[in-house]
C-alpha cells in the first residue's frame, strides 16, 4: 500500500492508502472542516524528517507536556504551540520546535 503525503491548511498527514480518493477519505473523516490542497504518493514506504531542520541538536525525547498538549489539541499543532507556551511559559520559537519534533516521533 502506498504512502501518501496529504497536505491541508492547517496540516501535514502522512498516511498509507489504496489510492489518491482513500488518501482524501483519510482527511475527510479525520479533519472534515478541511481540504486537501495537496496529495502527493511517496516514493518509498517510509517517511524520514531531519532533526537539525527542525532544530533539534543531540537526543531528542518524547516530552510528555507537548504530547498532552497534541492530544488537548486534537493533533491541532498552531492550537497545540498555544497550550504549550501556556504550560510552560516558553516563547514561540522553543514551543514550536517541541511540539513539531513530538509530531515527528509519533504522537
Amino acid at each position: 500500500m502506498p504512502l501518501f503525503e496529504i497536505e491541508t491548511d492547517a496540516h501535514i498527514i502522512i498516511t498509507w492508502a489504496q489510492d489518491d480518493e482513500a488518501a482524501v477519505g483519510v482527511v475527510e473523516n479525520t479533519y472534515p472542516t478541511e481540504n486537501a490542497i495537496r496529495i502527493t504518493k511517496r516514493p518509498r514506504d517510509t517517511w524520514v524528517i531531519s532533526k537539525s531542520a527542525l532544530g533539534i541538536k543531540g537526543p531528542a525525547d518524547p516530552c510528555n507536556v507537548a504530547r498532552d498538549c497534541l492530544a488537548k489539541a486534537s493533533g491541532d499543532k498552531l492550537q497545540a504551540i498555544r497550550l504549550y507556551m501556556q504550560h510552560t511559559g516558553a516563547d514561540l520559537e522553543h514551543s514550536r520546535k517541541v511540539i513539531e519534533s513530538n509530531m515527528v516521533m509519533g504522537w
